[in-house]
């Protein structure tokens, strides 16, 4: 055993000075601190220690969607883990709690719904645990042991890192807690990395490729026959990387604004502009109004994939081809299914009833993307439809098991694959039900609280986080239509410029704490 452990460090090093002999190193990981901060080993708090802090959502007509948001909690406080010496990490964490390996993919989205969190634990700095690996070229995988800070790709594999989403968990989280110190840590490391992908993941003309694994849909039916859906880029266009890539771009712009470091992305600048017009040339199907993979001839792929609905956060269609590729969104011949959004149009050959995993199942990070991409492009009413009917099924499946699941079925109420998993699943009682079905969102950089109301019953939340150490409750009267003007109490520790919206007006007004 000696002598393998001899072995084994030997080729550790051989690898190490390997890497160092044909890495180009990128001058901003220098100013990625996170790579030499000391380690916290701090162990996580459980649930029954972090309840109070949490935000407590009120609406007296379901108490079985409460029920569900306080077992999202409970199962997410069970998932958090201390940094070790063994395994590296510089931060307590959130597992996916699925096979012993964080995964960029899954923590971007729990950091999503652990913002609201953040006064109970730090639920962001599981990112860090990521920054902290930067390569010195930019690169960072998208896998990591928790046993021993082992990387499970080799650096170019096709699957080794992405989706490149990184950008839209910190800018949300400056969204919502204005906490320009924490996006001035990350953004070298973010600009970095945004590089890496840059040099390594695309094609001459510009546009992005990965893997099934990679783009973290694993068995959609997109990659022609003779090629691995799992592991082959299969000489494509993908489609979401690709949208994913001039998204991340114009969020990184936001945060070089913010910064006053617009010097570091001038190549940022010109390839947003570039894939703007790449998309649109490339991509979009006027025929059909979609987006589609393009394939190593030029022809597109006739695979409807929820792949191409990151086009609605990068912003990228005209208002007419916009309306028209929404439209797919309300058709029950496509995504409009009992519970929506699933990640395969029901049209297609290979879509599953049942779910199939990403051939038809609905997932949580999927749909939320969608309704984020609705929400960015005014489509207000549709998304509190979609979000409404997508917590509606998660609660009746958690009413029926007792449980959160790993995805759900496009045509029936069932969870499928891995139980209990939270993990993203996440999103659906806490984000969706917050930001979508309460009409809540931030915006604190504006000192803005949007409240968009839509529901009759009374509903409220006591303890929403805004800000760094804002608290706020609030509550809505019940209502006899959606049409009549919202009667509403406000307490809070801080001012704000709240916006209210409902089917009947809207009006802004000034709340001072009291």
């Amino acid at each position: 055993m000696a002598g393998l452990g001899v072995l084994c460090a030997g080729l550790l090093y051989a690898q190490d000075k390997n890497e160092q002999l044909t890495t180009i190193p990128n001058a901003l990981v220098k100013q990625n601190t996170l790579i030499r901060q000391a380690p916290d080993l701090t162990v996580p708090p459980t649930f029954e220690q972090s309840r109070a802090k949490l935000p407590e959502p009120l609406w007296p007509a379901r108490p079985k969607v409460i029920s569900c948001y306080w077992k999202t909690w409970e199962l997410a406080f069970g998932n958090l883990h201390a940094a070790s010496p063994a395994n590296h990490f510089i931060a307590p964490y959130i597992d996916p709690a699925f096979n012993g390996y964080i995964f960029m993919w899954d923590t971007n989205f729990m950091a999503l719904f652990g913002a609201y969190g953040h006064r109970a634990f730090n639920f962001q700095g599981s990112l860090d645990n990521f920054y902290h690996t930067q390569h010195a070229d930019g690169y960072i995988s998208r896998e990591i042991s928790e046993a021993d800070g082992s990387e499970f790709f080799e650096k170019f594999n096709p699957s080794s890192t992405g989706p490149n989403v990184l950008p839209w968990a910190e800018w949300n989280y400056f969204e919502r807690f204005q906490d320009t110190a924490r996006l001035k840590t990350v953004f070298p490391a973010l600009v970095a990395y945004d590089q890496w992908f840059r040099t390594n993941r695309s094609w001459p003309d510009g546009s992005y490729f990965s893997s099934g694994w990679g783009c973290g849909m694993d068995n959609q039916p997109r990659v022609p026959d003779g090629f691995s859906p799992e592991f082959s880029p299969a000489f494509m266009s993908w489609v979401d990387i690709t949208l994913q890539q001039l998204y991340a771009g114009k969020l990184l712009l936001k945060m070089a604004a913010a910064l006053h470091r617009e010097a570091d992305v001038p190549d940022i600048r010109a390839e947003v502009a570039a894939l703007s017009v790449y998309v649109r040339r490339n991509l979009w199907d006027e025929r059909t109004a979609f987006l589609y993979d393009r394939f190593r001839d030029g022809s597109l792929s006739k695979v409807k994939s929820i792949a191409a609905y990151w086009a609605l956060l990068a912003e990228v269609l005209t208002p007419a081809e916009q309306q028209r590729f929404i439209a797919h969104l309300e058709n029950p011949a496509e995504f409009a299914r009992l519970h929506r959004v699933p990640t395969l149009s029901a049209d297609d050959p290979a879509f599953n009833p049942d779910g199939g995993y990403w051939r038809g199942g609905v997932w949580a990070p999927t749909s939320y993307m969608v309704l984020q991409g609705l929400t960015a492009n005014h489509q207000d009413s549709l998304a509190f439809e979609i979000g409404y009917n997508h917590l509606n099924n998660v609660v009746q499946v958690y009413q029926k098991t007792g449980m959160l699941w790993e995805n759900y079925a496009p045509d029936k109420v069932q969870g499928n694959d891995t139980k209990n998993l939270v993990g993203w699943t996440g999103l659906v009682p806490i984000s969706v039900l917050y930001e979508y079905v309460f009409g809540l969102r931030a915006d604190a950089p504006r000192d803005t609280l949007t409240w968009d109301i839509r529901l009759t019953d009374a509903f409220g939340v006591k303890k929403y986080p805004f800000k760094h150490d804002g608290l706020i409750d609030l509550w809505c009267a019940q209502r006899n239509h959606p049409t009549d003007k919202p009667k509403i109490r406000i307490k809070t520790n801080t001012p704000f410029t709240l916006k209210l919206i409902w089917a009947g007006g809207s009006e802004t007004r000034t709340i001072i704490p009291q």
